[in-house]
């Protein structure tokens, strides 16, 4: 009884109080227009360093189970962030050691310090402590020679002896040019001429380092010359890494919570390289197209069955492609939330969809190889799952097609969240304002609420004269269903709705593979329950 009582005092005392993060991510003073994060630290709820380390047996095996919940509830604290999302984003396996991990992150360091060097004999300036802001070569490979290539390109801290290019000393045909200059400005990598390949890494090198010197600037952290270096560094590294790719603008904003949360340089490389895993999708161009725009698309078809009215009204106004929604989609909301709300959003997403298969999906080490095999004809844990893969997996979705991110539902949320300003908006320019004016002044609580329940409904469907299902079975959360009193129709296939209980109505619900549905010429119709969930879905069949 006494414990009882301890654990309901506790509960009343961090009900309504909890601990600002933004402490963690200090602002400039002179940025007084910063929002404050709506993210709160509360002891019970966020993952602390304790429950962290406790979840670990003593030879490192780690219980992910156990932190997927913790983290759901109420995010993760920020001292431990770093760590946490290195196994979030599949960088470690929960089924490993100390031992072994630590072996699988020098290995990593190594593989990264080569890869930096490899990029420095291109361009030296790598790992120097600066960044260029200019364009260094011509789209044929030529240096630019302008003033401030060099001096932006200028190895030495004081005027060096200037230098011909021809490596000659003298009076120069170009008075700008020294000898650490002309160095960085050789055609030459010391292995012949440059190739296409490296003629297109080089011409992304300052456009790299412009988005570096807009990105978190409001962060006190980003004062220090070397904090902005190092996140040129990581972002040229990676477009070297990944040629298909390469650099987009965007990728800035996700990789400079890993500088900030990760120490180690290298570190924070492989964690940025595990995001791109999942993201690399919607940067990749094919002819005119960018992969994002496939999201865009079903966000479009979400929309027209949670918002009938605001889709209309988008298309009417020449917005059915949803260019406007590009951004969140892009940065995952970096510049919708404040600085720390944006990162509890995506450990929460990320907490969500947890599959344990992701290490071996993504990594080709010895070690993982061997983990591998050692779980091999084991069944996959559903405890060690996130939320929505749990229920990924009780559909058989392994075996249909990838299913949509979180995100994009989040989107639509947002979008049904501003449904009543958007439908009065009276052209794009409106629309991209309108979405404009939430930055920073959303909350990321309730745009991804903890308390997310999944309701699975299946049903066999009868021939009425109305053409409406007039029977339907439901599966699982009976409770809810009761205490709800509401009853929800679903398509002949298994389909998923995802409900999310929140307060304003700000998440409201939205039915998982609804895309297939259209594809089959199915008509569904929408009811949404102010702010709780779906009311009915009805299937008409005529």
């Amino acid at each position: 009884m006494l414990e009882r009582i301890f654990r309901c005092a506790s509960r009343k005392m961090w009900k309504d109080e909890g601990t600002p993060a933004d402490s963690y991510y200090q602002v400039r003073p002179d940025c007084t227009d910063v929002p404050q994060s709506k993210f709160r630290i509360k002891a019970g709820r966020t993952l602390s360093a304790r429950k962290w380390h406790a979840a670990f047996s003593p030879e490192g095996y780690l219980d992910i189970g156990k932190i997927l919940s913790r983290v759901q509830r109420g995010g993760v604290h920020p001292s431990i962030r770093g760590e946490v999302w290195e196994f979030l984003l599949g960088c470690y396996d929960p089924n490993s050691t100390f031992d072994e991990r630590e072996q699988i992150r020098q290995r990593r360091r190594v593989k990264y310090a080569l890869l930096k060097e490899e990029c420095r004999e291109m361009f030296p300036l790598l790992g120097m402590g600066k960044f260029v802001t200019a364009p260094i070569i011509t789209e044929d490979g030529e240096p630019v020679r302008e003033p401030i290539v060099i001096q932006q390109i200028n190895l030495e801290d004081e005027p060096a002896p200037l230098t011909n290019l021809d490596g000659t000393k003298g009076n120069s045909a170009d008075p700008y040019i020294d000898a650490s200059s002309s160095e960085v400005l050789k055609l030459s990598n010391g292995r012949g001429p440059m190739d296409k390949k490296e003629i297109q890494w080089k011409l992304t090198l300052h456009q790299i380092g412009l988005d570096v010197l807009r990105t978190d600037r409001t962060l006190v952290f980003y004062e220090k010359q070397e904090n902005l270096s190092k996140l040129w560094d990581i972002l040229a590294v990676y477009s070297w890494f990944d040629p298909d790719i390469g650099y987009c603008q965007g990728m800035s904003d996700l990789c400079s919570p890993m500088i900030l949360l990760l120490e180690d340089e290298a570190d924070a490389f492989w964690c940025f390289e595990r995001l791109m895993r999942r993201l690399r999708g919607n940067f990749r161009c094919i002819g005119n197209s960018i992969g994002v725009e496939a999201q865009l698309g079903n966000l479009a078809s979400i929309t027209q069955v949670i918002d009938p009215k605001l889709h209309q009204h988008l298309e009417t106004l020449g917005g059915a492609d949803y260019l406007f929604a590009f951004r969140m989609l892009m940065v995952l909301f970096r510049r919708e939330f404040s600085f720390g709300d944006s990162l509890y959003l995506w450990e929460m997403m990320w907490a969500l969809e947890y599959d344990p298969d992701l290490v071996s999906t993504y990594e080709d080490d010895e070690l993982t190889k061997e983990n591998t095999e050692r779980s091999k004809g084991k069944a996959k844990s559903r405890r060690q799952c996130g939320k929505f893969e749990r229920e990924n997996l009780r559909s058989g979705g392994k075996n249909a097609a990838a299913p949509l991110p979180i995100s994009v539902f989040l989107v639509a949320g947002v979008l049904e969240h501003k449904s009543s300003k958007l439908t009065e908006a009276r052209g794009l320019d409106d629309v991209i304002k309108i979405l404009n004016d939430v930055t920073g002044s959303l909350d990321a609580k309730k745009a991804c609420a903890s308390k997310t329940d999944i309701m699975l409904a299946k049903h066999q469907p009868l021939k009425s004269n109305l053409g409406f299902i007039n029977e339907q079975r439901h599966v699982g959360f009976s409770e809810m269903r009761e205490e709800l009193g509401l009853g929800i129709l679903m398509p002949k296939e298994t389909t998923y709705c995802f409900i999310s209980r929140s307060r304003d109505g700000f998440t409201t619900a939205v039915v998982y593979d609804i895309i297939n549905s259209f594809a089959a010429g199915k008509a569904i119709f929408l009811h949404i329950g102010i702010g709780l969930l779906v009311c009915n879905l009805i299937y008409n069949d005529s």
